[in-house]
């Protein structure tokens, strides 16, 4: 299974490593990409712009999130959903990812590797995010 979807699975694992331990360096990242997508090109740029993306826009990424995600502390959720937002939110913020296409993903991981509840509160989450940065107006 070598796609875009690989590649965000393999991101999310990146990030929910860096999130505990933060001990890969660029190269060993770069190393682990390569590894995992079996040194297809387009995939490992494509997972690495995602995850050093994700990685130089956390702060403003944890920012939003705090805002959208009522009721729940970033500290307090699940390291996996906690990631999956993230990945999700820097699609829909920074990369060039349709947002529904992005929401979509982060429902894909959050059903594979997150919690029973997980993806209703990422689609929650996200949903409103991309309201937001689309300019929407949301109601609560």
């Amino acid at each position: 299974m070598a796609t875009r979807r690989r590649a965000r699975e393999i991101v999310l694992q990146l990030l929910y490593e860096a999130d505990l331990n933060d001990w890969r360096d660029v190269d060993a990242r770069s190393r682990f990409i390569r590894s995992r997508l079996q040194g297809r090109k387009l995939l490992s740029t494509f997972a690495t712009e995602l995850l050093e993306g994700t990685l130089q826009h956390r702060d403003s990424i944890d920012v939003e999130l705090k805002k959208l995600s009522t009721n729940w502390a970033l500290n307090r959720m699940p390291v996996t959903d906690r990631n999956v937002l993230r990945l999700g939110a820097y699609e829909i913020l920074f990369a060039e990812t349709p947002g529904q296409v992005a929401i979509s993903e982060a429902l894909t991981l959050a059903r594979r590797y997150g919690g029973e509840n997980s993806p209703r509160f990422i689609n929650g989450v996200l949903d409103r995010l991309f309201k937001k940065a689309s300019g929407a107006v949301t109601t609560v």
